[in-house]
């Protein structure tokens, strides 16, 4: 898999911690320099490791499942990426975005985190199943997260509620696009 394949993958993926970044540069009321790197790091961090640790699991039964790693690729990251478009759907139709505390606590970042990188575990899995170097793609995911993060905490405070869904409906957007790739790839070999 090409560089510029795994950057797209590594925005993706990041799409669900940007429009959290988002989020809580608008609902938290001193998020400075300091806070953005904070939530950068722990997204950045859990959209790193997630792969890592689907990857391993995939690494079980790649060898078994070889002759379906484009249809596995296609259809997990159709269903990440379907399920992210209907998310930002979701939250265009019903935007509820209120001022709620000061401080985003360490305890309600990690939520975050997990949360947002759960669809990173199923990637890990296809990466293992289509022998992607992982080290490499998991660098990529979390620095271009942690970037995205950064970026989206300073855009939330200036721009409020604006990006938040696009951002999502754009990196499931972007998933479903790769898988197709993968597949089309795949089929034409």
């Amino acid at each position: 898999m090409g560089i510029f394949t795994l950057h797209l993958i590594a925005l993706g993926l990041a799409m669900d911690a940007f429009a959290v970044s988002v989020s809580n540069g608008i609902c938290y009321k001193k998020t400075g320099p300091k806070q953005a790197f904070k939530m950068a790091f722990v997204f950045g961090l859990f959209q790193a490791g997630m792969p890592l640790i689907g990857y391993y699991a995939g690494s079980t039964v790649s060898e078994a499942v070889a002759f379906l790693d484009h249809w596995i690729a296609l259809v997990l990251l159709t269903f990440i990426g379907t399920t992210m478009v209907y998310g930002a759907v979701k939250g265009m139709r019903n935007p509820e975005i209120k001022v709620i505390k000061t401080v985003c606590t360490f305890r309600e970042l990690f939520v975050q985190g997990v949360a947002t990188s759960i669809d990173a575990f199923a990637v890990g899995i296809s990466f293992a199943v289509i022998q992607t170097n992982i080290y490499f793609a998991l660098f990529l995911i979390g620095i271009d997260t942690f970037v995205c993060c950064f970026i989206g905490v300073f855009l939330g405070k200036r721009f409020g509620g604006l990006l938040q869904e696009k951002a999502e409906f754009f990196g499931g957007v972007i998933l479903i696009l790769i898988g197709v790739k993968i597949f089309v790839e795949h089929m034409l070999k």
